[in-house]
Order: C-alpha cells, then structure tokens, then sequence
C-alpha cells in the first residue's frame, strides 16, 4: 500500500469514527431527551401558555373582562346589543347565572322600545334559559341526590329551590302564547317548559294542556328493573366536565377499578381503587397520577406482556389547532403506581384526539395502537400534518409509526376508531367513524414481509359508510350468529327536531340517525336499524355495551348531548330482545339522565354476577360539569359465567380472543353465545375480562376460545355457571377463581 493510499485509510477511519460518534451522542441524547420528557410539567406548561380565546370551553371570567372592556368603548347599538348578549352567554357557560339575568335585563332596559320583534324573543328566550340554569345549578348539581335531572323528574329531583324554574315556566308560557313564534322555536319552550313544570313538581297536572308533552310519551318497551344511582355511597363522589373512564382490574386483586378523566387541560385524571366489597376508595395520588390532566377519553391495554393493565390517554380533542396536547402512555408497574412513558415508548404526538383503539394487528402476540386525529379541514394545518398515527409494537416497550406503508387513508375529523374481525379470518379489522364525512372499513390483509400489516378500504363494497355525521361505534355480535355486526351513532339534531320526533312528528324530523349494520358473513352489511327500533335521534356521544339482564344478548347504553347548554335530552338504554330488535327500557331502568352523557363502562362492582354501568356526566362548559353516574344493577335471576383469559403466543391480555358457548336455551334446545375479548364501545372502557350472560341455563356445554394466535381451544360441559375461570391460552386445565369477597359485597348479591 503506498503512503498516499495510508493516508486516504486514515482519514477514512477517522471521518468513519466521528460519525460512528455523532450517531451515538444522537442517540444517547434522544433517549436521554425522552427518559427526561416530564409529562405533568409539559401539560402545565400548555395550560399556563393559554391564551384567553385560544380554547373556547374555559376561562370564562376571562372573556367576560376581555369583552366588557371592548363594550365600554363600543358605541354603535347593534355591536353593543351582540356584545351584551355574548357577555350573557359566558356568564352562563361559567356557571353565574345571576349575571347572564342581569345582563339580559340590561339589554330589555337598553333596547327594549327599539329591538325588531325577532331580537326581543331572543332576548326573551335567553333570559328564561338562564332562569332554567339557575335552577339547575342550585337544585341539580350544588344539591345533588341520586334522582337529580333524572329524567323524567319526580321524588329527590324536584327542586327545592324553586325561583329559577318558576321564573323560566313563567317565560316559556309568554313565549308559546306569542302566535309569531315559529314552530322549532316553540318546540324547543315547549320542552323545557316541561322539564320546567317536572322540577317543580306539577307534571303533568301543571302544565298547560295545549303545551303538555303526555307522560305515555316517554314509558318504556320493556320493564328492566330499577337501577338506582350509588355513586356518591360507593365513595365515587366525582365531579367533572366531559372525560373518559375505564373499568378495570388495574392490581390483579380480582376486583374492577375505576379511572376517570375529564376533558379541561387542568383537570386531574382520577383512580379509584376497588375496596373488594363494591365501594371505592380515591388513590389518585398514590398511584402516582398528580398532574396527569386532560383527556376526553380514556383506552386500557398491556402493552409490555407484563400481565399489568396499562393506559393510554388520548388528549386535545374538540380544541382543533389548539389541542397540540401531548397524549399519555401509563405504564402500570405492577405495585399500584403507574408511570408515563409516552416519550421514552415513542408514542409523543401534538395532534387533537380523543380515538384511539389498541389490537395485534400483525399477529406478533403484542399490542399494536390506531389514534385517529380530529384534522378540521377548515382549519389550516401544516402540511405533513397526520390524520392518523398506526403505532407497531416493537416488543421493547417502543413503537414505531408504519401509517405511511399500513394502506389506511382517512380524512377530516376522525371521532372514533374501533377494531373487529368482522369476516372471520382471524385478523382484526378497523373502522373508522369521521364527523361530517364517509366513515371508513379497513380489511385487514395479513403480514407483508416482515411485520408489516397491509389494509384495505372496503367500505363501499361493505355499505358501511354512512351516517356522514357520525360519533361513537363498535363490533359486536348483536344476534348471536357468531359474525360480528357493526354500530354506529348519529350527531347530528336539534332540539326542535328531538322533540318533535318525541311527539310523534318523525317524518319532519330532521337530523342523523344511527346505523346497525347486520353482517351478511360476505363481506357485506345490511342496515337494521329501522328494523331494530333505533332508527331514533339519539344525539349520542359517549357509549358502550354490557348484558344488563345477563340473558346471553348485548344491550347498550347512549350518552346523550351537544355542547350547547339547552340541548337537554335524556341518556338511553337499550334492552336487546333475542337478537330480533331493541327495546328502549330507558325510563324502567332510571337511566335517563338530562345532564350530559359521555363515555359509558358496564362491569360487575361487586361480584353480584351483574353488569353495573359507570357514566361520566358533564358537558364541555365550566357550568356544565356534573356528578359520575353508578347504576346498581337490581339482579333478573339470570346465570353468568367470568373468564380471565392469559395469552402466551397471543398478546397477554387476549385482546381480540373470540368465545362461544353452548348452552341449554330457553326451549330446551341448545343455543350459542357468542363474545369478543375488547373494551366494548369507542368512548368508555369496559373491563378486558369476558362476563357473559347465561339466561336460565346453570351449566355451560361448550365453552370454546379461539385465540388471536390461531389456537382454538375446547372445553366440554358440564361446567358449572356462576363462575369465574382462568384459562391460559393452551393449557387444557379449567380454573375456578375464589375471589375474597368481603362481607358487605357478599350482601349485595
């Protein structure tokens, strides 16, 4: 080798050994960086950087000041009357009615002998909603009892502070009696003149005749039984704006805990702990959760395979370009604590969100992620800006993000994403709910290479895409044929056109109604919902599904609402009748809620053998927070089986898992229940253990998993109901699970 050649090897080493370094510093700072990213800091810091208008569900007193100082100067009437009527408007949204009245009553004074017959009704009907509110307020949330705004109102929610809902019926009669007041405005006075006579105490003998809406209006289909609220007694005495909750037994101790979260960027995500007798205990602290805020969602996996259930926080939703809040990744550390490793996972985004769903999708037996992002098309985003984010699990505690290479391609506002097998072929599927445009079907095509996934749209083909104004969905096996069906809910109604649809008015009411989606087992879905009796404005936002009478078929639960202050409908319960339709047993059951119903979990609280159901109440407005929800389930006689099901080639928690039982039916013959292992609906988790309903059978014939490995396991009868099993995935023992029920929990059975 001559001396130039020497040379030139040496600079090469050289040049090789500072890259070789600078990747390395590269690398030790990145993960430096992310094991140092302080989540609770970074979410302060977001919220102490809030401008006033930049988020338009808080800082209301802010507002307030910024527009009462831009009216001092204003002269100009028309600009000074919608300036005082906007300052009314934030006076209500946070929760001061008293000055939205004075406010109002300033504009009559100002502009009552010369505001346009229009303007004056405005005036005049916001001053009687903030009567109403008033009422609400004093009655429903400062004084809450178990049948506060449980609709319709009667015992404990009539109010005993009576001038706010007085003066409000007072003020919707003089509406109604104005004969130029238009017919969606009169609907609207006349259902809250209603609610207004119902927290008085004098429906429907007080209300007048012509404005009365008739009690048989709102009986139920079927009589479920009384589920009476215990929230406050079982010690989840929580209450907040619009959030999440999950259902679920976080330290293996065999008893469901609860998480809720609440959508404000400085409310605290809250962790009950499950006493092991159906009450809870709040140990938000000592799970190490302080300064975990935010997140109008809440999703649970386990991630690592490490047997602990963990939890994913989806942030920003609703908020469009200001919601650039990063989400969380919880790891449970398996000792009743939980800590954030979203950066250090290689989860960190800043894209508004509330859909996220977790499954195996290239069958690796870990847990892969889909976050749907709320892009806004009318908004302007950077470009590059992700509409969605596809995470493969690394099987290191880290992901990677394959969107770009996984075929999905969605737009617009991505308001729920759920997976499901819905062709039966072993891998999990996704659809895809989107506000304001086509929802979507993915198929699942199977690995590409090495651990990859490929997906197809099949949306047309499926006839899934509608409604355009959609919400929440799931995958679930409605008649028990074993193909998983699909549902998903409509936003997109109005006051006005809810109750004339109440009334009998359906033909000219306006607005967008769910769909149930029958599986053909072809690759296609027909539409039932006419069929099924749901073909309803629902106005849904939160929901899920459970099996309320455990009679082997799945109802579901709607949480109901809009972000206005006087879209006041009641929350709806659904009883599924044999597979064959759905009876509304709303009013039977005590579920209908005026307040504002959002994300749903069913779960057995106690070890009675019974689906009990958690709902997060509460709007998007500071005024419009309210108390969690627990309805006790009463017990309809029916058997049930529990499974804990341990993956070892599948993913630990056996997401995805299908079951089917054989089991004695109704006329002796056998019939068949089918399950899926998930956490039920988009918005609220139930709990990732199976608890399937048995109706009167007390012994199980067939009780068979397939897991998402592909091992199918089959277990012969008679096995004994009323049981919790634990089944790791092959081993050919069947375990009975004693769970340490304590005294008090074993009375309530």
């Amino acid at each position: 080798m001559t001396p130039m050649h020497k040379q030139r090897r040496k600079i090469l080493v050289a040049i090789s050994t500072v890259v070789a370094l600078v990747a390395a510093a590269a690398v030790f700072f990145v993960l430096r960086s992310r094991k140092r990213f302080d989540m609770p800091a970074a979410l302060a810091a977001f919220a102490a950087h809030e401008d006033v208008w930049d988020n338009q569900w808080d800082q209301e007193k802010e507002k307030i000041a910024s527009l009462s100082a831009t009216l001092a100067s204003e002269r100009e009437p028309p600009k000074r009357f919608q300036l005082k009527r906007e300052i009314a408007r934030h006076y209500l949204y946070d929760g001061a009615p008293e000055g939205a009245i004075a406010a109002l009553e300033d504009i009559q004074k100002e502009f009552g002998k010369v505001m346009p017959a229009d303007a004056a009704e405005a005036v005049k009907a916001d001053l009687a909603f903030a009567w109403f509110r008033m009422g609400e307020i004093q009655n429903c949330a400062s004084n809450h009892n178990a049948q506060s705004c449980l609709f319709p109102i009667e015992g404990g929610g009539v109010h005993t502070r009576r001038l706010g809902a007085t003066e409000a019926a007072r003020l919707y009669v003089e509406l109604l009696a104005d004969p130029a007041v238009s017919a969606d405005n009169a609907l609207l006075y006349r259902w809250l003149l209603n609610i207004s006579y119902m927290t008085l105490g004098q429906y429907p003998g007080g209300v007048p005749k012509r404005w009365l809406i008739p009690p048989s209006t709102f009986d139920s289909g079927y009589d479920v039984g009384r589920f009476h609220d215990v929230a406050v007694e079982r010690g989840i005495s929580e209450f907040g704006a619009a959030g999440g909750v999950i259902l679920e037994d976080f330290d293996n101790d065999g008893h469901l805990d609860l998480m809720i979260s609440h959508m404000g960027v400085l409310d605290q995500l809250q962790y009950f702990h499950n006493n092991g007798d159906g009450t809870f205990t709040r140990m938000t602290e000592q799970a190490g959760l302080k300064g975990q805020v935010g997140g109008l969602n809440l999703v649970q996996t386990d991630y690592n395979n490490d047997g602990c259930i963990d939890v994913f926080i989806p942030r920003g939703a609703w908020m469009h370009d200001h919601g650039k809040i990063p989400n969380s990744l919880l790891r449970n550390n398996c000792d009743g604590t939980f800590t954030d490793v979203t950066a250090e996972a290689g989860l960190l985004s800043y894209y508004p969100t509330q859909a996220a769903t977790w499954a195996d999708f290239d069958g690796d037996g870990y847990l892969d992620l889909f976050v749907g992002n709320e892009i806004d098309e009318h908004v302007s985003w950077p470009q590059g800006t992700k509409n969605f984010e596809l995470y493969l699990n690394n099987r290191d505690g880290t992901f990677t993000d394959v969107s770009d290479q996984s075929g999905i391609k969605v737009s617009g506002m991505i308001k729920a994403a759920v997976w499901g097998d819905y062709d039966n072929d072993g891998r999990p599927d996704l659809y895809v709910s989107v506000l304001g445009k086509p929802n979507h079907l993915f198929r699942n095509l199977g690995p590409e290479g090495a651990r990859k996934a490929r997906f197809e749209d099949v949306t047309a083909k499926a006839g899934v895409g509608e409604p355009i104004h959609s919400f929440t969905c799931w995958f679930f096996d409605y008649d028990n044929d074993g193909w998983q069906d699909i549902f998903v809910t409509g936003y997109l109604a109005t006051l006005p056109n809810i109750a004339r649809e109440v009334l009998g008015d359906k033909a000219n009411a306006q607005g967008e109604r769910p769909r149930l989606y029958h599986n053909n087992r072809d690759g296609t879905f027909t539409d039932m919902s006419r069929e099924a009796g749901l073909d309803q404005l629902l106005l849904t936002m939160g929901a899920n599904f459970g099996d309320l009478d455990n009679d082997g078929y799945l109802d579901f639960y709607l949480g109901t609402g809009a972000p206005a202050l006087n879209i006041l409908v009641p929350n709806r319960m659904f009883r599924n009748d044999h597979g064959r339709r759905f009876q509304d047993v709303t009013t039977s059951g005590g579920f209908g809620h005026l307040q504002k119903g959002h994300a749903v979990a069913f779960g057995d609280i106690d070890g009675s053998g019974n689906h009990d159901v958690v709902e997060v109440m509460g709007g998007v407005y500071p005024s419009d927070k309210f108390w969690t929800a627990l309805y006790k389930n009463p017990g309809q006689g029916n058997h049930w089986v529990k499974l804990r099901l341990t993956g070892v080639k599948s993913n630990r928690p056996a997401i995805g898992a299908r079951i089917r039982l054989v089991v004695a039916g109704e006329d002796g013959k056998q019939r068949e229940i089918f399950s899926a292992v998930n956490s039920g609906g988009s918005f609220g988790a139930s709990s990732l253990q199976p608890h399937l309903g048995l109706a009167r059978a007390t012994t199980i014939d067939v009780l068979e998993i397939r897991w998402p490995s592909g091992l199918v396991q089959q277990f012969n009868g008679p096995i004994a109901a009323d049981r919790t099993y634990a089944i790791r995935e092959g081993d050919p023992s069947l375990t009975v699970v004693e769970q340490a029920l304590k005294a008090s929990a074993r009375a309530t059975k």
